[in-house]
């Protein structure tokens, strides 16, 4: 089910008027039945996969709990494996199969292990990895394993942030399932506010974007290299609305049932370095990375070199975990290369800018960092690696010519899938929208609405709420993130 449709309005409607009523002893079925019925409605019999993990994981928690020495870690690689083997059949298997045909090929060899004609389940990586931590968690000793079956099964599988996240922690989200969450006006006027302004980033800005970005990139060959350029940084927005958009839905909608799931996103586009970048996009992924990986291989208590490596391995499993294909492991790769170069440069690029007498320049160091960012998404957004390299080539061999048309004031836009008015619309929705943010990190505006005179809130929300009918993109698009 998308959050993006009239399906979920009515849905969430009715789930979020029966909860409240409902005393609190019954309210996790509700949840739960609630949850499997969203999951569903995308390709049913997959609910056997997420029954089978969470079948898997939850006794393994038990047996985890209650065993000792070499037993407990035989539970825990027992439960990763069967984890992280649905992940590899359903996810990787194909990628796999592809790569060893091409291999073999190269030595005139052929490879018998058949092709898998098999649909990428919604979500399958962010609810796999939420399974996982619980496991880790208990294993490590930091959380005790869940008896109730059908609240653990609910910690999976609660539909806020079931296939997009944020992927959430049992120490945060599992005892908030036996908490009784009061009707609270102010809390849920504020988690309706967060949905509208997630919609509006879906329906409104990325939506839109994307009818431009899905024209050029579907046909690069017949767009010029500033076509690319700007279509690769309206992706950079695309991917930024669709995604952050998601989580303002999901967390909202939790956030009026009386939950609280983490942030997952903290202004990315003001960060001035890619380490920084990390720990404002998809927060709940990258500290996931962090504490179940990075940390475990030694983080940054090493030596360089290592330190080095670890990052590079982060990074290069975090692309992969995007999706099976050579170019989002390009991706993360060039994610580990930037953070590692950034390090690395520090000192020589202090001198340099205090020889230019330019101090810290913030600006340029925000500006270089989301430039640098949107040239790595062209991976992310391509078909495929050739596509990729293709786009890049095109792109650095025509600015000397885009360069010469300019001054000779023979710039041709190229139509671009929208129309003159929408093209200057959807730069003027990004302008509002950073302007909205801008705003927002000086001060909670949810809190300024709150404290304002009833003839400024309503307004605004009636603005709102008209822009998202009268400017919105109302295709059913799925989100970016879905597929992963």
């Amino acid at each position: 089910m998308l959050f993006n449709s009239f399906h979920y309005l009515i849905f969430f409607t009715v789930i979020g008027c029966v909860y409240f009523v409902l005393p609190h002893k019954y309210r996790w079925f509700l949840l739960l039945a609630g949850s499997c019925y969203f999951y569903m409605v995308f390709v049913p019999i997959y609910i056997c996969i997420l029954g089978f993990t969470i079948i898997v994981d939850y006794f393994a928690g038990i047996l985890i709990e209650q065993s000792t020495g070499k037993k407990r870690k035989a539970f825990l690689i027992a439960s990763l494996c069967a984890n992280i083997g649905v992940l590899a059949i359903f996810k990787y298997y194909n990628f796999f199969n592809d790569n060893v045909t091409v291999f073999l090929q190269d030595f005139g060899l052929q490879n018998r292990l058949p092709y898998l004609s098999i649909l990428l389940p919604i979500g399958l990586s962010f609810h796999t990895f939420q399974a996982m931590s619980y496991t880790i968690e208990v294993y490590r000793g930091n959380y005790k394993a869940e008896r109730h079956f059908g609240i653990y099964s609910l910690y999976v599988m609660f539909f806020p942030q079931l296939v997009a996240g944020p992927i959430e922690r049992p120490g945060n989200l599992l005892p908030q399932f036996r908490i009784e969450h009061e009707f609270d006006y102010n809390r849920v006027k504020s988690g309706l506010i967060l949905i509208a302004w997630g919609i509006f980033k879906k329906v409104v800005i990325a939506d839109r974007l994307a009818i431009a970005v899905d024209s050029v990139y579907s046909n690069p060959h017949t767009y010029s290299g500033f076509s690319l350029i700007i279509a690769t940084l309206l992706f950079t927005f695309q991917v930024y609305c669709d995604f952050s958009g998601y989580a303002d839905v999901a967390i909202g909608s939790a956030r009026v049932l009386g939950f609280k799931l983490m942030k997952n996103f903290n202004f990315p586009f003001v960060s001035k370095s890619f380490m920084e970048f990390w720990q404002r996009w998809h927060i709940s992924l990258s500290t996931w990375f962090k504490d179940y990986l990075y940390i475990p291989l030694g983080g940054n208590r090493v030596s360089a070199g290592k330190w080095y490596r670890n990052i590079m391995i982060v990074f290069l499993i975090s692309g992969l975990w995007h999706g099976a294909s050579w170019n989002y492991i390009v991706f993360g790769a060039l994610q580990g290369f930037y953070i590692i170069l950034g390090k690395a440069t520090a000192p020589q690029r202090k001198k340099l800018l205090n020889k230019l007498h330019l101090g810290s320049n913030e600006g340029l160091s925000i500006i270089t960092t989301f430039l640098l960012l949107a040239f790595s998404l062209i991976f992310f957004r391509s078909a495929n690696i050739e596509r990729a390299f293709y786009i890049i080539s095109k792109i650095f061999t025509e600015i000397p010519f885009f360069f010469t048309e300019l001054l000779r004031g023979r710039v041709i836009i190229q139509n671009f899938g929208l129309n003159t008015f929408e093209l200057i619309l959807s730069f003027l929705l990004i302008i509002l929208m950073e302007t909205i943010q801008y705003w927002h990190r000086k001060k909670d505006l949810t809190l300024v609405l709150r404290e304002s005179p009833v003839y400024v809130r309503w307004p605004v929300y009636y603005a709102g709420l008209a822009m998202i009918l009268f400017f919105g993109v109302f295709e059913n698009r799925l989100y970016i993130y879905f597929q992963f």
